[in-house]
């Protein structure tokens, strides 16, 4: 009967103790996700994976040949951007010279004999915010990295649902805060240092600035038009086509300038098959472009802003990109901030001032941007190689916990 008892006693004791182990790592598990709740992207040492099968780590180590070989697997169709232009194998990564050339892509989901296999799984987003869940791999191991990847403007490919919260690792995107950037241009410094584009920009003041050259402002004095614009997409969601005519037709009634169209969506051409002439068009005859995105997103300031940059014409942004981020104030007119009214009355002003007109360019004794394929540290497909082969970045875990939150524009679903 004593016997008995002890092994009743000791029983009593082990389940008590599993229960305490239990509860403990319940309410570890409730904190963890609560920290991670209020945060959209969070960085972790210990990788969570809730909806997904996990692999066996031991059966799905990656496959390493004697190059020491990164494979990507594109999950979306290969014809989509940005995926089209990354080429198969490493060709992409070797035309491209890129510092690391190790990179391997593929669409073909059996190319390692099993997908876990890969270490790094890219998604295009205008494909996958559409996907359900079905179409998802529906496996992963702990070393992969689910990539998104968009150069095309949230607004114009929302993710309307909760699908993909706690899915992706990194993103490949125009976002200023993503893994790897995608952008549409490179800011200098006099030292040939990239500055920016950032979410946070230290700009020189515009008084602290040196002044334009005097042999600057008589190539000004080529300018005899007011504005112009190339577009070929002529509806969007951010309405730019009837905003363009309304500046159009207030500077016509008010001031006899007008905003010349270019391309399919107006009246006049230049062929872009010689984009350089249609470049210097720009340079020598117009005081402004429209610089005039086709979606409002945080962030999107595509080639319209650096073409205006770059041919010496003061842009006129629509968009909905925090613009401080990428140009010094005092160097732009937004057309989301004044009224048509406004814009072309300083439009007027600024034509017929030339010494105020000038002052809008004193940016370029300190700054010069530049487009991300001419060099290879900021080469787009370079960059998503580089980023794999840093070490310090595959090891740590980064998640997307509330995916739709950072990538969808607030209210457009």
């Amino acid at each position: 009967m004593r016997a008995w008892c002890t092994k009743k006693a000791v029983f009593f004791i082990a389940v008590m103790i599993i229960l305490l182990l239990l509860y403990n790592a319940a309410k570890t598990a409730k904190d963890s996700n609560q920290l991670i709740s209020n945060h959209p992207k969070v960085t972790i040492r210990k990788k969570i994976v809730e909806t997904q099968t996990v692999v066996n780590s031991a059966v799905s180590e990656n496959v390493k040949s004697k190059d020491n070989l990164k494979y990507i697997l594109q999950w979306t169709l290969p014809q989509n951007v940005p995926f089209v232009y990354m080429g198969k194998g490493r060709e992409g990564f070797i035309s491209r010279n890129c510092p690391y050339t190790n990179c391997f892509v593929t669409s073909d989901r059996n190319y390692l004999g099993d997908y876990t296999k890969f270490d790094v799984i890219a998604f295009a987003g205008p494909e996958v915010v559409r996907y359900r869940k079905d179409r998802l791999p529906q496996k992963r191991s702990p070393h992969q990295k689910y990539a998104f990847a968009s150069i095309e403007s949230s607004d114009n490919y929302p993710l309307c649902t909760n699908s993909l919260d706690g899915f992706f690792n990194w993103t490949w995107t125009y976002k200023l805060d993503s893994e790897i950037r995608w952008g549409y241009m490179t800011i200098r410094d006099k030292n040939k240092t990239i500055v920016g584009p950032n979410k946070e920009m230290h700009w020189l003041k515009l008084e602290d600035m040196e002044p334009v050259s005097e042999d600057f402002k008589q190539k000004l004095k080529t300018k005899t038009k007011a504005a112009a614009w190339f577009v070929s997409n002529c509806y969007s969601r951010s309405n730019r086509m009837g905003v363009a005519r309304k500046l159009n037709e207030e500077l016509r009634n008010k001031y006899n300038l007008s905003v010349d169209i270019y391309g399919s969506c107006g009246q006049l051409s230049c062929s872009r098959d010689k984009e350089e002439n249609c470049d210097d068009l720009i340079k020598k005859d117009y005081y402004f472009y429209l610089s005039f995105e086709n979606a409002f997103s945080e962030d999107y300031a595509t080639e319209k802003l650096w073409r205006a940059l770059n041919y010496d014409a003061i842009p006129i942004v629509y968009g909905g990109a925090n613009y401080t981020r990428f140009m010094p104030d005092g160097t732009y007119l937004d057309a989301r901030k004044l009224t048509i009214t406004e814009l072309a009355a300083k439009m007027n002003e600024l034509i017929n001032d030339p010494e105020k007109y000038a002052e809008y360019f004193k940016w370029k004794n300190h700054y010069s941007y530049h487009r991300q394929h001419e060099s290879v540290d900021t080469e787009p497909y370079c960059l998503f190689c580089t980023h794999l082969n840093n070490e310090e970045m595959v090891k740590t875990t980064t998640i997307y916990e509330d995916f739709k939150k950072w990538w969808t524009p607030p209210g457009r679903c």
